[in-house]
């Protein structure tokens, strides 16, 4: 068997696993609340998918995520919000502080496929213009990181500044309804559970498409050396923004997921510190491969909820201390252990002797 056929088979059982895990293993062992809480995990995996094709293959340190995980989070809370109050009326957090009705650019979240498209579009368009602009000047490394940290930390301050249309620093919640669905009934929240452990299937599916494709290669080649790229015809800015934009996409998805499996949206899912922590996740669980992302993700998450009812002031110093730790003595991440694992069975490589090194002698002899 060749080593590409056992890389599919081993990448075929691998989501084969995930897929009998996700939907056979867990309903069954885990309380509806439980259950609930790894719904809300899978959520920050599809984030963290993301974040492991623009920073792993890309190299783009993106510390703002969460800008793109709360735009479609809180388009899908716009419309929740619209649903449950009927057709024509004004949201409840909306009676209670203005008089002024709807504002005319909610109006349109009234429809459920206006936004779906919207979830879909706004995140990735809004990603590409700000990979463009960012790329075509060639900022990156440290200087990219500050940039789209300082864009999560305004797009917080803005939600908290403006409670008559986003709830302010108190957010969106109490929603009802999912699309004609009632968000009380167990088995409409179990589908959503199951739609949720769908996506993030399908999500790594195609982040395994593109990083096996040629545009894969040309992605990690882009990261390891851009003048290189640009000198064989490439366009280095192109190539970066379609991972962001790709990132974008799969963050906002997350987030519009996230909204009727939590049932609250606010500014604090969605600024700096949460960011963060999703990158810390994804550094955890090997940023460079394809599940680590998402596990690294689910487990720091899974660790914060458990630690924190525990030790609720010391989770922020042993979330940032494995950060710490990883970084330091395991930079591929959790999942590079099963690559040294496979390289200790392997043994060191054969030495076929030493080399010979003599000059060879001239034809006719050594001429005196």
């Amino acid at each position: 068997m060749t080593t590409l056929l056992r890389s599919r088979y081993a990448v075929g059982l691998g989501f084969l696993a995930a897929a009998v895990v996700l939907f056979a293993v867990a309903p069954l062992v885990l309380s509806d609340f439980r259950l609930n809480l790894l719904g809300k995990y899978l959520c920050y995996a599809m984030v963290a998918v993301g974040i492991g094709l623009a920073w792993g293959r890309g190299g783009m340190l993106t510390l703002g995520q969460g800008v793109f995980f709360g735009i479609g989070a809180y388009l899908m809370a716009m419309h929740l919000k619209l649903a449950d109050a009927g057709p024509g009326e004004a949201p409840d957090f909306m009676t209670l502080i203005s008089s002024n009705g709807v504002p005319w650019w909610w109006e349109p979240f009234r429809s459920g496929a206006v936004t779906v498209v919207a979830i879909l579009v706004l995140p990735a368009l809004l990603a590409t213009v700000l990979g463009l602009a960012t790329f075509r000047r060639r900022v990156r490394g440290a200087y990219f990181a500050i940039l789209s940290q300082a864009l999560a930390a305004a797009f917080a301050i803005l939600l908290v500044g403006n409670p008559a249309t986003t709830g302010g620093s108190t957010g969106l919640n109490n929603f009802r309804g999912f699309f004609g669905f009632s968000l009380r009934d167990p088995a409409n929240r179990l589908m959503l559970y199951f739609v949720a452990a769908g996506v993030l299937l399908a999500m790594l599916l195609v982040a395994r498409q593109l990083m096996v494709s040629r545009y894969g290669e040309l992605l990690v080649a882009c990261r390891d050396s851009e003048e290189r790229v640009r000198f064989l015809g490439y366009d280095p800015a192109t190539v970066k923004t379609v991972a962001f934009a790709v990132a974008a996409l799969m963050a906002g998805i997350g987030g519009a997921l996230f909204v009727p499996i939590v049932g609250i949206i606010s500014p604090n899912d969605v600024g700096v510190v949460p960011s963060i922590g999703l990158l810390i996740g994804v550094a955890i669980g090997g940023r460079t491969t394809l599940a680590g992302p998402a596990l690294g993700a689910i487990a720091v998450a899974w660790a914060a909820s458990s630690l924190s009812e525990q030790f609720p002031s010391g989770w922020t110093y042993v979330q940032g201390l494995m950060f710490m730790l990883v970084v330091a003595f395991l930079p591929g991440g959790i999942a590079s252990l099963v690559t040294l694992r496979r390289r200790r069975r392997a043994g060191p490589p054969a030495d076929d002797g030493p080399a010979d090194r003599s000059v060879p002698e001239p034809a006719g002899g050594a001429q005196r």
